[in-house]
């Protein structure tokens, strides 16, 4: 029988003066900017701030009533407006760079065992935000818009702000990606011993009820919408939960396991 992993041996040897962080922060910092300045020249070339915005406002576009387009209220707004869009895109794209830079920065200083939950927590909260947003732009705008249209009276003329727009635009999608971390949050509080898998599955009905609430906090005021969002959480919660079982199971620390084996 081989001995339990000694936590204090796996890191030892590890530890770096305060001085010695402080520099590896700031290049992590630095190759985190650079990434995002890179990907942010590139999309300035191409496709270019215009495009890009156009690209953001077509789920709106599409549905305005004929002869009638945005409008830009502030002087300086068309040129601003778009590069705001360029920006947030070359952040949102750089995003994976940015949470490598983080991940290579505290790395050395988790178990192996740790490292194990993280990684993989971090991927995953990735590919979620991405999916929340997409779902957000590709499906959530492309009901939500023509509800709004037809709501509209006719005595009024639709001409929506552009800057207005790009911070209706954002707060969804920081809305949907962050209901998307459902799993993440779920396997989290499950992981660190908050709550039991037990709990979070006689917790279901409360969780529809504060999604609900939610839903209808941030989608607009559409039912289209609010169960656009509502029905992916709830389905979300339960993948959590299942999530949390497996990485209960292989991400326990050895003297966890050896608990566990002589209980």
């Amino acid at each position: 029988m081989t001995d339990p992993v000694n936590k204090e041996d796996e890191l030892a040897g590890s530890e770096q003066p305060f001085v010695q962080h402080l520099f590896e922060l700031r290049d992590r910092l630095l190759r985190a900017l650079y990434g995002v300045a890179a990907v942010l020249a590139v999309l300035l070339f191409y496709p270019g701030p215009s495009m890009l915005y156009d690209l953001l406002a077509m789920p709106l576009v599409k549905v305005l009533p004929e002869g009638s387009r945005m409008i830009a209220v502030g002087v300086v707004s068309p040129f601003l407006v778009p590069i705001k869009v360029t920006v947030l895109a070359a952040i949102g794209l750089s995003l994976p760079w940015i949470l490598y830079q983080v991940w290579a920065f505290v790395a050395p200083g988790l178990y192996k065992h740790e490292k194990k939950l993280v990684m993989p927590l971090v991927a995953a909260s990735t590919v979620l935000f991405y999916m929340g947003a997409a779902f957000c732009y590709f499906f959530v705008f492309g009901q939500a818009f023509p509800a709004i249209q037809k709501m509209a009276p006719v005595s009024v003329a639709v001409s929506p702000d552009i800057e207005a727009y790009l911070d209706f635009v954002i707060t969804m999608f920081i809305a949907f990606g962050v209901a998307f971390e459902v799993p993440i949050v779920v396997v989290i509080l499950a992981r660190m011993g908050i709550v039991t898998v037990a709990q979070l599955k006689s917790f279901r009905a409360y969780f529809v009820v504060g999604a609900a609430a939610v839903a209808g906090l941030v989608t607009p005021p559409d039912p289209v919408s609010m169960l656009a969002l509502l029905v992916p959480m709830y389905l979300l919660y339960e993948i959590g939960i299942v999530a949390a079982q497996v990485f209960i199971k292989h991400t326990k620390a050895p003297d966890e396991g050896a608990e566990a084996a002589n209980s």
